[in-house]
């Protein structure tokens, strides 16, 4: 009996041994971007504040200050965080308290829409890395689009240096592109290709770094899977500064229209009591 005893306290013990490496080694840590500092304009706080540290997805950063006089920008690439700029963000806080959670891998960068705060130092640049003790999440089921128009990018000219430098502006700029549309890109394999990035900065200064994607069978379909603001350029420095890159903006899924379900038949011989009721309360003229 003792000797079962003692086997069942051993296993015990194991299992919540076990449990416990594994919560603490997937528990997710909680920073506050700053610390006692919290979110202000300060030249190298942040830099000297996220270098020794390790982010990974899971994570938040929280971010603390005065939302009457400043907020949380999220920008799309390094180039915004460098320069300050904050027209095309990829998402805007001002709460005072701000919890943001890193869903991805990859850099993520944050500055103050206030560009002379952001000047002066506040902006943050933090590396998400998969901690590899944690299971990697399966992806998200994948949405099913409708089928929306192909486009033919470039109509005629495909995918090719143009001869006017905003022939892919003019081109995109009447169209009104919607999730489920897909771009066709064709093109010489040998001389180009087709990169996807972010950042209207990127875009104009025709900057590789970004990428989202890299396409180069010469024969590319592109699917638009989320609204917004879609950036495609050629890695060719020389080609993209001469005018091959395409500016798209996607809007979401039209929205099926209903209507109101109205009764087919009206009860006549209601309404008509309805009427001769309401008549009753009119006063009738005197002969």
């Amino acid at each position: 009996m003792a000797t079962t005893m003692k086997k069942i306290f051993l296993f015990v013990l194991l299992v919540i041994t076990t449990l416990t490496v594994l919560f603490g080694s997937c528990s997710a840590t909680v920073y506050t971007v700053g610390d006692s500092a919290g979110w202000i304009a300060k030249e190298g706080l942040y830099y000297e504040w996220a270098k020794e540290k390790v982010f990974y997805v899971g994570d938040s950063l929280v971010f603390k200050y005065d939302p009457y006089v400043n907020d949380v920008t999220q920008v799309w690439g390094a180039l915004e965080l460098e320069f300050c700029e904050s027209s095309s963000p990829k998402a805007v806080y001002n709460t005072g308290h701000d919890v943001v959670t890193f869903t991805e891998p990859g850099d993520h960068y944050f500055i103050s829409s206030n560009q002379a705060q952001c000047v002066l130092g506040q902006r943050l640049d933090v590396l998400v890395v998969h901690d590899p003790s944690r299971p990697i999440p399966p992806p998200p089921p994948s949405k099913i689009l409708p089928s929306g128009e192909i486009y033919k990018v470039g109509d005629s000219n495909a995918w090719s240096v143009p001869e006017e430098s905003d022939y892919y502006n003019k081109w995109s700029q009447d169209k009104l592109f919607h999730v489920g549309d897909s771009l066709l890109f064709l093109y010489d394999k040998e001389v180009n290709d087709v990169l996807e990035i972010t950042g209207d900065l990127e875009f104009i200064t025709c900057d590789p770094t970004s990428r989202v994607a890299v396409h180069k069978t010469g024969h590319d379909l592109v699917t638009l899977t989320k609204p917004g603001v879609h950036y495609f350029i050629s890695s060719e420095t020389g080609h993209c500064a001469a005018g091959l890159k395409l500016r798209v903006v996607v809007g979401p899924l039209p929205k099926p229209v209903t209507f109101t379900n109205f009764p087919k038949k009206m009860d006549l011989s209601a309404m008509h009591r309805l009427t001769e009721w309401l008549n009753t309360f009119i006063p009738q003229p005197h002969h």
